[in-house]
């Protein structure tokens, strides 16, 4: 893209970004600050700003081979780069300078100053060491791209462990008299349908992203904590443990995807359940802690989780040795349950100390409307 003149008679230059990313994304603050800088600080060129949804145009993201969104793009002037994450406008901050090297610009056809003769480096080599710095990024954000792919396939393998556990609990409760032919067709019936929504899941994960794979709507979230006390009954009935629910009647909806929060609640109550011994107390509570967001939390009486631990547990394969030689399952569940809530823009954490047992907490967005942004 040309050049054009100031009124001083300098030369200013084109700079063409995108940024792709969702609404919710949009709102936070690191990308409200990222659009103010560009539009109103003069940093030597003039600024082509486009805003898209991955929603609305899923094209760009195996265009623009995007790990993850939000990202920003400078498709002008070449060569390509991409930025993604939580910190666009630090990282936007950071490239600025060499940006406006003029000697490092590539493609703008105007004079660059000739090497200096005290054996400082070349035109050339500047444009080599850029065009180098842009190959390393590109080559990390492909091996990104793989690790998330591999991510990916063992969330959603985790997640079929939820529909066959709630298929399997319930086939015992028939066999047991707890529940009658009627309420076992029902559950079989609906986790079938989980396990067919999920083998879908596992056939996209090659070409997209698990942004992508999600559906939020407006979803009124007391009857789907309700549901998966439910099917986890099994796990709770005849163990003498007292289970205390707060889920108020007056609670706002929430914009969510109703299998994924079903599924956040399915694995942090079978982790209550799990961890608490016999005669011991889980509870579960909705509050609607501000007019932006419900908070639910799902607390134990369990063995309770070192302060050193608590950011680790939400790794991926991470199991705690105090609990991995008498517990199953494979340490992603509340992986699995943190990149639930972060894409719903919300946030998870755990406040516990050992032998008083752990109170797991993440937020929901309240439905304000969004389907109509």
């Amino acid at each position: 893209m040309p050049s054009h003149l100031d009124g001083d008679g300098s030369q200013r230059r084109y700079l063409k970004l995108l940024l792709v990313a969702a609404p919710h994304h949009r709102a936070t603050p690191d990308l409200r600050g990222l659009v103010a800088f560009l539009e109103n600080q003069d940093f030597g060129f003039d600024v082509s700003l486009e805003i898209a949804d991955p929603a609305e145009r899923p094209e760009l993201l195996e265009l623009h081979r995007l790990v993850a969104t939000p990202a920003l793009i400078k498709l002008d002037p070449t060569p390509k780069q991409v930025f993604a994450g939580n910190t666009l406008l630090q990282q936007l901050r950071n490239w600025l300078p060499r940006w406006q090297q003029l000697e490092v610009v590539s493609g703008l056809g105007i004079s660059l100053r000739p090497a200096e003769s005290d054996g400082s480096r070349t035109q050339r080599e500047l444009q080599l060491e850029d065009q180098l710095l842009v190959l390393r990024q590109e080559n990390e954000t492909l091996i990104e791209r793989l690790r998330v792919q591999e991510r990916l396939l063992r969330m959603v393998a985790h997640e079929l462990r939820t529909p066959l556990t709630a298929s399997k609990l319930a086939l015992q409760s028939l066999k047991l008299g707890q529940i009658d032919e009627t309420r076992f067709r029902d559950v079989l019936g609906r986790r079938l349908d989980d396990i067919e929504q999920l083998s879908k899941d596992l056939l996209e994960v090659g070409t997209t992203r698990w942004e992508a794979l999600f559906n939020p709507q407006r979803l009124a979230l007391g009857p789907v904590a309700a549901e998966a006390i439910l099917e986890l009954e099994k796990l709770w009935v005849g163990r003498g443990l007292e289970l205390l629910t707060d889920i108020p009647t007056d609670l706002p909806d929430v914009y969510a995807d109703q299998r994924r929060m079903r599924q956040v609640l399915l694995n942090l109550l079978e982790n209550a359940f799990k961890y608490t011994p016999d005669g011991g107390q889980v509870s579960l509570t909705i509050l609607h802690r501000t007019s932006q967001w419900l908070q639910i939390s799902v607390c134990d009486s369990g063995p309770g989780i070192p302060r050193d631990e608590q950011e680790r547990i939400f790794l991926e394969r991470v199991r705690l040795p105090q609990t991995s030689s008498n517990t199953s399952g494979f340490g992603v569940g509340l992986s699995v349950c943190r990149r639930i809530t972060e894409v719903h823009g919300g946030r998870i954490w755990v406040v516990s100390e050992p032998g008083e047992g752990a109170c797991f907490h993440f937020t929901v967005p309240v439905w304000d409307g969004q389907s109509a942004s």
